[in-house]
């Protein structure tokens, strides 16, 4: 059971039954990974439901329910039945009743991953609503949500990192605090007293950039420049051999745009590009085959006993000639650009990751690769992004396994 809270983990856990808090109608807590927000706000949100209604229902929301129970739920129902709770859980349907001093009320897991997420929600009545992460949701599944909470006395619970100022939910409902009744609460590091300043440190190291504003400072920071600002040729290039103990290959495919294909080795528990394969058709003024592509699959992994190849999802032709001729697993990679992309930048900032000199194509799009600053959005220039894209994907796909040499890096929260 957790003794020790900040005064604002306080403040989270108790403003609705304290004097001057407890006539709003929502909680919006944001700031820094690791800052107790989360911990706090789901502990609050359990206790007012329970203090508050019997026979109620409620909803926990997450980006997807498998991201909800490893990040909130599994830590979560062993401290309420510390505390006294009676947990019924039923992980098939997505639900678990709790009972504590004779009311019983059931919470509800969603999922809130795209805009089809909205209609798994529509026809609920609610007591209230729980938004982990609600920053990467989409507003029409949000909007669903809010919108069930017609029982009288029902509350708002919102959870997130900061995002680009552009987003809606900054502009929807942290500049609008006033006309949502609202109370908001910015939360640092500092908010968290169980994390050590060497832990503190530690995430002050894996960010820079944008990221660093974000999760660091807990800033809502327009993304701008280059999107990889801390990659430096001097700490990331090297020459010469590596004797590495692992192999992977990862491609970004194009039939008018590149082709981009690298070679990835693992040595100590750094991943080396090796060597790479990239071809502009409209630079060699001819395009090439599935075939010939695979042929340069083939060359660039030379007799190395290749652990799986990494291909765009949208790639379909290739993925299936790759696995016709049998010789390579081959398997689709994460899309996910803004999640990839933190992820590259965690993996530059630790030097998990290096480029051999003559894998000329990357280093030539590191200098090149920057942010759309036209569209108000996360998004990169989508030009001289091909070598960007191929090592997003092995890095989205290899990170998470500390024995595989990248960090676990869901840490956005």
């Amino acid at each position: 059971m957790i003794t020790e809270f900040s005064a604002k983990q306080l403040l989270t856990l108790k403003w609705w039954n304290m004097r001057g808090y407890g006539d709003r109608d929502a909680i919006i807590c944001d700031g820094a990974v690791r800052s107790g927000k989360t911990l706090a706000m789901s502990l609050g949100f359990i206790f007012w439901a329970s203090r508050c209604f019997s026979g109620g229902a409620f909803a926990m929301c997450g980006k997807t329910i498998t991201s909800l129970r490893r990040n909130l739920i599994t830590p979560l129902l062993p401290m309420l039945r510390e505390y006294g709770y009676t947990i019924s859980e039923r992980i098939s349907q997505n639900y678990f009743d709790m009972t504590f001093l004779g009311s019983t009320n059931r919470v509800y897991l969603f999922g809130g991953r795209d805009e089809s997420s909205a209609a798994l929600i529509q026809g609920m009545t609610l007591s209230g609503v729980f938004f982990d992460e609600v920053a990467l949701m989409p507003r029409s599944f949000v909007e669903q949500a809010l919108a069930r909470c017609s029982v009288s006395g029902s509350k708002m619970w919102f959870n997130c990192n900061p995002d680009n100022p552009s987003h809606w939910f900054y502009n929807e409902w942290i500049k609008k605090l006033r006309e949502k009744n609202a109370l908001y609460l910015h939360f640092d590091m500092d908010d968290n007293p169980s994390l050590s300043e060497r832990v503190k440190e530690r995430y002050k190291r894996m960010y820079s950039g944008t990221f660093y504003e974000r999760f660091v400072l807990g800033k809502w920071t327009a993304s701008q420049g280059a999107v990889y600002p801390m990659f430096s040729r001097e700490k990331h290039v090297f020459s010469g051999d590596v004797d590495c103990e692992r192999f992977v290959i990862s491609c970004d495919y194009g039939t008018v745009n590149p082709s981009s294909f690298g070679l990835w080795g693992l040595r100590d528990g750094i991943w080396y590009r090796l060597r790479e394969y990239y071809y502009d058709s409209r630079r060699e003024g001819i395009s090439r085959t599935d075939e010939e592509h695979y042929e340069a699959l083939e060359e660039l992994a030379g007799g190395r006993p290749i652990e799986k190849v990494i291909v765009d999802p949208s790639a379909a032709s290739f993925i299936e000639c790759i696995r016709r001729h049998g010789r390579f697993p081959v398997v689709k990679a994460d899309n996910d650009v803004i999640s990839g992309i933190r992820k590259v930048s965690t993996a530059l900032k630790q030097g998990k990751l290096r480029f051999h000199e003559s894998c000329t194509d990357i280093l030539r799009e590191f200098a090149l690769y920057c942010w759309n600053e036209k569209t108000g959005t996360d998004a990169p220039v989508k030009e001289n992004d091909h070598a960007m894209d191929d090592m997003r994907y092995f890095v989205a796909d290899m990170a998470g396994s500390e024995e595989e040499g990248l960090i676990a890096l869901s840490v956005s929260r």
